[in-house]
């Protein structure tokens, strides 16, 4: 499981029991074999859509945290993919089951969403880089392992096109990409045995918060 580099393995590792909560939640299974109802699926969407607009602005923000041209190139990187291409899906995934961009960027934020992306955020503006990427890998890196799984394991194809999504390689390569920022960012401020720094429990303690907020999110999807 280092498909995504060093650091997100052993963060990964150490969150085992969350991890799997996340990863394996009951909204995951749904996609799988189709059985998730339609309506907790877009409910899900116009949240994530609104989520991905913080998320954004948190990826816009390790542009600004970076200290190497390599660093800003890759949060650019990443920007871009959020809102040319992964807020596109939900843009017309939500205008063929009716609803309008306008009526979608409108939606009302959930209390489960705020409480995710604000974290995420506030890793941001107060921490450093190694704090804000701690608190964004779960949702990039997890929603890739989550696309590869069930592009394999999918016996429906109900949602098929959100799996291929994650399971492409576009998104892949932006999960590697992520992995490679992550592992060269705490060599660089940290050293090459990041893992035995004094900081290292703390960035495993953001990345553990943000997993269980993921969790949380799913559960939220399964409510509209």
């Amino acid at each position: 499981m280092n498909r995504y580099g060093k650091a997100f393995t052993l963060m990964r590792n150490a969150a085992e029991g969350p991890w799997r909560d996340y990863t394996r939640h009951a909204f995951v299974e749904g996609l799988k074999d189709g059985t998730l109802p339609r309506a907790a699926f877009l409910h899900y969407l116009r949240q994530d859509y609104v989520f991905l607009i913080h998320f954004s602005r948190a990826w816009a923000l390790a542009v600004v945290k970076s200290e190497t041209h390599s660093e800003m190139l890759t949060a650019v990187g990443t920007v871009n993919a959020l809102v040319a291409e992964e807020m596109q899906l939900h843009i017309g995934i939500c205008e063929a089951a009716g609803i309008s961009q306008e009526e979608l960027f409108a939606t009302p934020e959930r209390a489960e969403n705020l409480a995710y992306t604000r974290f995420v955020l506030e890793a941001g503006y107060s921490g450093d880089l190694l704090d804000l990427l701690a608190a964004l890998a779960p949702c990039v890196m997890g929603y890739g392992e989550i696309g590869t799984r069930l592009a394999s394991e999918a016996t429906s194809q109900t949602y098929r096109d959100w799996i291929n999504t994650y399971a492409g390689a576009e998104y892949q390569g932006a999960c590697k990409a992520v992995g490679e920022l992550l592992d060269q960012a705490l060599t660089r401020r940290i050293g090459a045995d990041f893992e035995t720094s004094p900081r290292w429990d703390r960035l495993c303690r953001t990345f553990q918060t943000a997993t269980e907020l993921e969790a949380n999110f799913w559960q939220m999807g399964l409510t509209p």
